[in-house]
């Protein structure tokens, strides 16, 4: 795995995308994403047909996002940590090791003007680490950084469990009472979310309303295309998530 940059805004690879190349750069064989036979749109990982790059929405943040992402995460077409670097400029991502650490993301969660808080279920986590809201303010220069472990839920328990570097970070425990709208990978809890949605709580959290609100119907817009495009129908440009999308565009 590498240091990847931060997310840079309009047509230029942001975070997740370089990971992508350089998980790619190292893999035996290519990449085949489970039951695609199309070309994919490298911006977007739709097929051409139903490419939605033109749709992506960038919403500036004070709060930053640190993406730890296992193996093949970043291959996979269905992944939302590709939505949170579209949308948010201030996105790293990072890929995981068991037996290494990228130099660069504990220079990240060192850097004094971020304060990194795990995302992480309270239950399984020393209380004493455990916040359900971040402070009303920050010390002077901080601003919140949100390490999301991008991963299945097995994969991601792992990653905390022999993720040493994290101890020493507070852990976010969110308290939504929302269902996961998520439709493109399977769940056997609908409390389970999928990374965007993990990252539009954040946002909300951190006072982002306009960000978070902007990931959610991009979410919305890329699972109705992506579905489309597996249905062989066209994607509907005037269903209620991109008419949301497009009202958010104004409204930012």
């Amino acid at each position: 795995f590498g240091h990847i940059e931060s997310a840079m805004p309009a047509a230029q690879p942001h975070a997740v995308s370089r990971l992508r190349a350089a998980r790619l750069a190292r893999s035996a064989k290519p990449f085949v994403a489970r039951g695609s036979n199309s070309e994919r749109c490298p911006g977007c990982r739709v097929v051409f047909s139903h490419c939605l790059c033109a749709l992506r929405p960038v919403v500036p943040t004070t709060a930053g996002v640190c993406l730890i992402m296992f193996d093949i995460e970043p291959l996979k077409p269905t992944n939302t940590g590709w939505l949170i670097a579209d949308v948010v400029p201030e996105t790293f991502a990072f890929g995981w090791a068991r037996t290494e650490v990228d130099p660069a993301l504990l220079a990240l969660l060192a850097d004094p003007q971020w304060q990194p808080y795990v995302v992480f279920p309270g239950e399984f986590v020393d209380p004493a680490r455990v916040v359900n809201t971040l402070p009303p303010a920050l010390p002077a220069g901080k601003r919140p950084l949100f390490v999301l472990l991008d991963a299945t839920w097995p994969e991601a328990r792992k990653m905390f469990r022999k993720s040493p570097f994290l101890n020493h970070l507070p852990v976010l425990s969110l308290q939504s009472e929302q269902l996961s709208r998520y439709r493109l990978r399977r769940s056997k809890r609908d409390d389970h979310f999928c990374t965007s949605e993990v990252a539009a709580l954040c946002l909300e959290l951190a006072g982002e309303t306009h960000a978070a609100q902007t990931l959610e119907a991009y979410l919305d817009v890329f699972t109705s295309h992506y579905l489309s495009a597996k249905r062989l129908v066209p994607a509907d440009l005037d269903d209620a998530a991109h008419q949301r999308l497009r009202a958010l565009a104004v409204a930012g």
